[in-house]
């Protein structure tokens, strides 16, 4: 018992030394992301594109470009850049009794897939990343904004590109296409809709199957319910193709502390990219507890 709390209280300071350490590091560029200004303020007319402040100034419904694994549409504004770290403990908390979950602190003792990402803007509306998690897949991804939200426009469309490959990027391709349709509601929330088809998704050889790939409908939420604090929610169900046992559901609370968001979540799987989403083997018995952290450098 007591190498086990020993073991937590270790992995308790890592994680909070690693959080520490990203708080610590300012911005940049010496700019700290602020919420826009009140409608009496001028707005900024002058500078490049890359300074346009739709781009640059905080949006309270949107403040991240995922919602745990969904992408969302927010933008990134050019020669700008962000970082995620993410982690998903793969001790289900279904196993043993409540006793020895404790003693592995919730999962956090156990191992973990581990994910880092990051993403920059290449031009107004286009952002650009890699994904790679501990398990040697490598994601590389990109999104177009198409339309904003706002006047005449409801929602908001992005174009969402992917591909991925396992063995660092050497090994069993899956390149995916879809978009992101999202709509903010003020300053309270934002919904997502991400239709996208990922080509082999199966784990098993196309000659074994019917299917090797997947049409998946994600479906992602965010309610901001303080001032920094905000639920977050995501499914996705797969509609046609490769579809094994239950959608990817996640769930979570996250709270944002300047440029930077802390994420503690829970899923039905440990998977993070696309690929890994539409083929999770997805069990609504097994539920992994999981945590992101984003920040962003402008």
């Amino acid at each position: 018992m007591t190498r086990h709390v020993a073991r937590s209280a270790q992995r308790c300071a890592r994680f909070a030394l690693f959080a520490g350490l990203l708080t610590w590091v300012g911005p940049v560029d010496g700019l700290a992301q602020t919420e826009a200004p009140p409608p009496s303020a001028p707005a900024n007319t002058t500078g490049s594109a890359q300074d346009h402040p739709d781009d640059l100034v905080f949006n309270p419904a949107q403040p991240d470009f995922t919602v745990v694994n969904l992408p969302t549409s927010l933008r990134l504004a050019p020669g700008k850049w962000a970082f995620r770290v993410s982690h998903r403990f793969t001790r289900s908390l279904s196993d043993g009794d409540f006793g020895s979950l404790v003693e592995d602190f919730f999962g956090f003792d156990g191992g973990a897939q581990i994910g880092l990402e990051v993403r920059v803007g290449l031009w107004r509306g286009l952002q650009a990343g890699v994904y790679r998690t501990s398990d040697r897949t490598i994601q590389f991804f990109s999104n177009y904004s198409v339309l904003q939200q706002g006047g005449s426009n409801p929602v908001s469309i992005d174009a969402w590109l992917t591909a991925e490959g396992t063995n660092n990027f050497r090994d069993s391709y899956s390149p995916g296409i879809g978009a992101v349709v999202s709509r903010t509601f003020g300053d309270v929330g934002a919904v997502h809709l991400v239709p996208m088809w990922i080509n082999n998704t199966a784990e098993l050889p196309s000659e074994l199957v019917d299917d090797n790939d997947t049409f998946m409908l994600g479906i992602g939420g965010r309610l901001r319910i303080s001032r920094t604090v905000y639920l977050v929610g995501e499914v996705a169900p797969r509609l046609a193709g490769y579809a094994p046992d239950d959608a990817l559901v996640s769930f979570g609370i996250e709270k944002r502390v300047g440029g930077h968001a802390f994420q503690v979540n829970v899923s039905n799987s440990i998977g993070t990219t696309m690929a890994q989403v539409a083929r999770s083997f997805a069990n609504n018995d097994d539920w992994f507890i999981g945590f992101n952290i984003s920040r962003k450098f402008y």
